[in-house]
């Protein structure tokens, strides 16, 4: 039987994709293939388009025959041919296999007769179930297929698969008007759309929720803050399935129940659930798949293998394994995995993630939820050259730190936070790093205590970002009462301690106390050379901030000789190819042209650029730095023109890769307007008006790139001498 259609059925662009195609003579659209499948995740409103469809061509004469078939078993579509065959040619319904097999011999086209039939198998639940019983090619008769299954077994000659996705937003905010006008309520359109991203675009979800606001008499915010209170399940947010709209029978929580099943049957056997529940933790719009083949996922994907009753053999999980398992979920639309997106080659619909999120109990959601920071942190980089996949593993742990924060501290803070503050502010993204820290620090000071080491050691990442974000007083200070807390906690010379006091030299140093700062250095690095070593990575770091304060005090080239010396020790500890090997390097090329060899450091930078390019890559932050020191040495070997020419195409680089309003795109176009001022352009004076506004939207007003750029249009308008413009994004020496 047909079903009636939904009370405010919404048409859809895929409407056109079914009726695509040149008319047969007397046939119906599309008759030239002869079969069409509508597939998509349950509760995108396959059924319901076609039979929209179906209608369509009935009320405009395209059809002679229209049977409807629910295709769940084998069994329902022989009992439905075998209903047709007794309505139409009076075979016998008592045995429905000969009745089938003579319905489906009627419908083989005949030279003498033209029959124009339409039959639709609904909610085709496995693809062999029509084995021996597809409908005949016909020019003037056609099969329409809606299911969940993307198997390659529906796809082939003659046959047309047709996706069915989600309401696009204005479909969704058209429905939501639509439906609640006709109960005489009326939300903002902002709330409506709001409404429509929270549920995904679901059709299914959207009808359900028109039904709870209208049964429940809520208004739109109430039901949004509802759906997403973390202590409520999804459950609690529908409508009690008795009052389900539309004939629906069942609710948008239990849609997926009979698919996740299925898949969780495909091969591999019993790992399709498992790896449905992994992903259910992680952004919806997109999960690299290195994240769900690492080995921690595959660790968890075996935890189900070995459970499988009878198997006796190797419960190893491997990386194909695990992709089959993607495959499988693929399959019965319960994700989509795209291989050719390394990226994001997974997408889960976030009602479907939460419905499995709900299912979980507390324990094996909370270790579930450590299983996917654990993904996360395997399938980072230690050297990020690749912008697109890190920014899709910060949305990872943006999404499970969403519904599952708690459980990422327990028993302690897991260092999936950390990464990803370290990411952001790498990427330059000083202020969301500080947000996240400072969220992360008080965080793990309310779950694991004050005194505890990981939220001691969110307070020092906290503090490192302040004084990033400009304001290295304040960094000092936080630092000051880390140290205190340290040495009362952990003891003096524990490491987080003494990196602690390093921290709190450094800032004093960039807040203006250099002489301080040296002083303290020099007493951190006796204590460092007595408990670790003088070979330690943390000894070496003290030395080259020790190095890089004494060029600071005037001596550019002591600064030089001490730079040359570590050179020499993190050659021989780290190698050449380490990162503080590389950042000494720069620093060596940096006082050598304070020291008065502009053309050296020119030089040396160029050879460093060569290593950096071959190691971190062309875009790193490291390799654009060096580019910017570069130019300004050749600036200052007299090649004014050159310098500005180098910083314009820095510039077009570092706009591409960061964005125009990254500060070290900003500090660049300083560069290039203070070389194009020293090259004779009068037009400088403009750039640094323009320049200055930019900062001062982006950074604040008082932030020192701000203020000294500031000084750079005070110069251009006659009423202070020229200031070189610091090259902010040149290599120094590391933060301890």
């Amino acid at each position: 039987m047909l079903p009636r259609e939904a009370e405010f059925f919404q048409d859809r662009a895929t409407s056109g994709k079914l009726g695509a195609g040149a008319a047969g003579a007397g046939g119906i659209d599309g008759a030239e293939v002869p079969y069409q499948v509508l597939v998509g995740l349950g509760g995108v409103g396959k059924t319901q388009l076609a039979a929209h469809h179906a209608r369509t061509l009935l009320q405009t004469a395209r059809l002679d025959l229209l049977v409807w078939v629910t295709a769940a078993t084998r069994d329902a579509v022989v009992t439905g041919y075998a209903q047709a065959a007794a309505e139409i040619l009076g075979a016998d319904p008592a045995d429905p296999e000969s009745a089938a097999r003579a319905f489906l011999a009627w419908l083989e086209p005949k030279p003498t007769a033209v029959r124009r039939w339409l039959v639709v198998l609904d909610d085709l639940a496995d693809p062999a179930d029509l084995r021996n019983l597809r409908p005949p090619a016909s020019p003037h008769g056609r099969t329409l297929i809606t299911t969940r299954r993307r198997d390659a077994a529906l796809i082939g000659h003659g046959r047309r698969m047709i996706p069915m996705g989600l309401f696009t937003e204005d479909e969704a905010a058209a429905y939501l008007t639509t439906a609640l006008a006709a109960h005489d309520r009326h939300e903002s359109a902002d709330e409506l759309l709001g409404l429509a991203g929270d549920l995904g675009h679901l059709p299914l979800a959207l009808s359900q929720a028109v039904a709870y606001l209208t049964d429940v008499d809520v208004d739109c915010a109430t039901y949004r803050h509802r759906l997403s209170d973390r202590a409520r399940t999804l459950s609690d947010a529908l409508p009690d399935p008795s009052g389900l709209p539309d004939d629906q029978a069942t609710t948008v929580a239990a849609a997926w129940s009979l698919s996740i099943e299925c898949a969780d049957l495909l091969p591999p056997v019993r790992l399709a659930r498992p790896m449905l529940q992994l992903a259910s933790m992680l952004d919806p719009n997109g999960i690299p798949g290195t994240v769900l083949t690492s080995p921690p996922a595959l660790d968890h994907l075996a935890q189900y293998r070995a459970a499988v009753p009878g198997r006796t053999d190797d419960a190893e999980v491997t990386v194909w394994d695990a992709t089959r398992a993607l495959r499988a979920l693929h399959r019965l639309s319960l994700i989509d995995h795209n291989p050719d997106s390394p990226h994001h080659t997974v997408r889960v619909h976030q009602l479907l993630q939460r419905a499995i999120r709900d299912l979980l109990p507390a324990e094996q959601h909370d270790r579930l939820a450590r299983t996917a920071a654990d993904a996360l942190v395997a399938a980072w980089p230690d050297i990020e050259r690749d912008a697109i996949l890190v920014q899709a593993l910060r949305a990872g742990t943006e999404a499970l730190t969403l519904h599952a924060e708690d459980a990422l501290y327990r028993p302690g803070a897991h260092p999936v936070l950390l990464r990803t503050g370290l990411s952001l502010g790498e990427a330059g993204q000083v202020a969301a790093a500080l947000r996240h820290i400072r969220r992360v620090a008080d965080a793990a000071r309310r779950n694991l205590g004050p005194d505890h080491l990981d939220a001691l050691t969110a307070r020092s990442h906290l503090g490192s970002w302040r004084g990033a974000a400009g304001d290295a007083a304040e960094a000092a200070t936080a630092f000051e009462e880390l140290h205190e807390d340290l040495e009362r906690a952990v003891g003096p010379d524990h490491p987080d301690t003494l990196v602690a006091r390093g921290k709190l030299a450094y800032w004093r140093g960039e807040a203006g106390d250099a002489a301080g700062a040296a002083t303290a250095f020099r007493e951190l690095l006796a204590d460092r050379l007595r408990v670790l070593g003088p070979d330690d990575p943390d000894t070496l770091i003290t030395r080259g901030n020790l190095a890089f304060l004494l060029g600071e005090a005037g001596d550019a080239a002591g600064a030089a000789a001490a730079f040359r010396e570590l050179l020499a020790d993190r050659l021989r500890v780290l190698g050449p190819d380490h990162p503080d090997t590389l950042c000494t390097r720069g620093n060596l090329a940096s006082w050598r042209g304070e020291a008065g060899d502009a053309a050296g450091a020119a030089t040396a930078f160029e050879e460093l650029l060569a290593d950096l390019e071959r190691v971190l890559g062309p875009d790193h932050a490291d390799t654009l730095c060096t580019r910017s020191s570069i130019a300004s040495w050749r600036g200052e070997a007299g090649d004014a023109e050159g310098a500005a020419t180098a910083f314009e195409e820095l510039l077009a680089d570092l706009e591409r890769v960061l964005g125009p309003d990254h500060p070290a795109a900003l500090s660049t176009r300083g560069n290039l307007t203070y070389w194009q001022g020293r090259a004779g352009d009068p037009a400088a004076s403009a750039a640094f008006d323009d320049l200055l506004a930019d900062l001062e939207r982006v950074l604040g007003p008082d932030h020192p790139d701000a203020l000294g750029t500031r000084d750079d249009v005070a110069y251009w308008r006659g009423r202070r001498p020229w200031r070189l413009i610091t090259n902010r994004i040149r290599p120094v020496v590391r933060d301890e």
